[in-house]
């Protein structure tokens, strides 16, 4: 049996640079003091010796794990279904990967499980969190504060927090909601509908006031409740035709829901847009491009969010400032909205 040979030591790494292993230690492991020439002669040595810090050990000096919980309150069939949650998560490992940390991903399939992630929080595996999907009454954020985790939430939230500020980043919903229902109010549309996403999120809740804002008297009849999903979209379509034959624009919560209207109204001979016209929101290409025709919608990005909050994060730890991160006159104190905008394909 070939025997392996031995690690690098940080002692090999000062005798190869010519300096003293405190001196190694505090460029390993990112601590000020150290004059650029000494800290590149450390550098140089440790990409020629192949060292890689002991994490264990580093934890002890720096108190710090390179890790981030990334806690997703949806079931692992959504997120691992729902294309919104794939690009969000590539933001958030992408801004990670780039600043050496591991993604420490959990999910909750149901309020049992809310134990268990409150435990791992609190256990002092990570260094921070990134919460997103949050509904309404969810315990998850009573669980992080009571963990003492600096974290960062995907979404505006519904809740005051006694201790502090909560730092969060969105997408402008409300406006994207009216730019969208405004596009088509602009087309002629006079029988709009709106096919809401599950109204115990903040961002279904702001699309659906951003649809009132633009049609403030429009009949009840013709919003219809749905879940961000295909299988939604397709079971609300349903209800409004049935319930409003004459209806001759929708507005969906998201594309997933966009394209399940599209299937019903292609099978109840409706043609889009000539008979009725429909708007998405999100812009998730893999989506939005491959219905049938392809779908205009309110673009959001997704991708960036994740990395935005990772970002934060990050800053947030290392105690540096978020000066330059771009503020949307809706945000309120660190709250971060960005900007939507509308992409006009063929359905309206």
């Amino acid at each position: 049996m070939t025997e392996t040979a031995p690690r690098p030591t940080l002692e090999a790494v000062a005798e190869r640079a010519g300096v003293s292993r405190a001196t190694v230690s505090r460029v390993v492991n990112g601590a000020h003091g150290v004059r650029d020439a000494l800290a590149e002669r450390v550098r140089r040595a440790v990409e020629e010796l192949g060292y890689v810090p002991n994490q264990a050990a580093r934890s002890l000096v720096t108190r710090r794990h390179q890790a981030v919980a990334v806690v997703a309150a949806e079931p692992e069939t959504r997120v691992f279904a729902d294309p919104y949650f794939a690009q969000q998560l590539r933001g958030i490992s992408k801004e990670l990967t780039a600043h050496d940390n591991q993604l420490v991903l959990l999910l909750t399939e149901g309020r049992e499980d809310h134990a268990r992630v409150g435990r791992y929080l609190a256990g002092g595996h990570v260094d921070g969190a990134l919460v997103f999907s949050l509904h309404l009454d969810d315990p998850l954020p009573g669980l992080v504060r009571g963990a003492g985790l600096p974290t960062v939430f995907g979404g505006r939230p519904d809740w005051e927090d006694g201790r502090g500020e909560v730092v969060y980043v969105d997408s402008d919903n409300r406006g994207g909601a009216r730019s969208a229902v405004e596009h088509l109010a602009g087309l002629g549309r006079t029988r709009v509908a709106h096919i809401t996403g599950p109204l115990d999120q903040t961002s279904a809740a702001d699309r659906l006031a951003g649809f009132r804002d633009v049609r403030p008297d429009a009949d009840p009849g013709l919003v219809a409740p749905g879940d961000f999903t295909s299988g939604g979209g397709e079971r609300a379509m349903r209800e409004l035709l049935d319930r409003c034959p004459g209806l001759d624009a929708v507005f969906a919560a998201n594309d997933l829901t966009a394209a399940g209207a599209l299937r019903v109204l292609r099978e109840r001979g409706r043609r889009v847009p000539d008979d009725v016209a429909v708007v998405g929101f999100d812009d998730m290409l893999p989506v939005a491009e491959e219905t049938d025709p392809p779908l205009t919608t309110v673009r959001q990005d997704i991708e960036g969010m994740g990395r935005l909050m990772a970002r934060l994060l990050l800053r947030g730890l290392d105690g540096g400032p978020a000066d330059d991160v771009p503020r949307a006159p809706a945000a309120t104190g660190p709250g971060v909205i960005l900007p939507t905008t509308l992409v006009r394909r063929a359905t309206a």
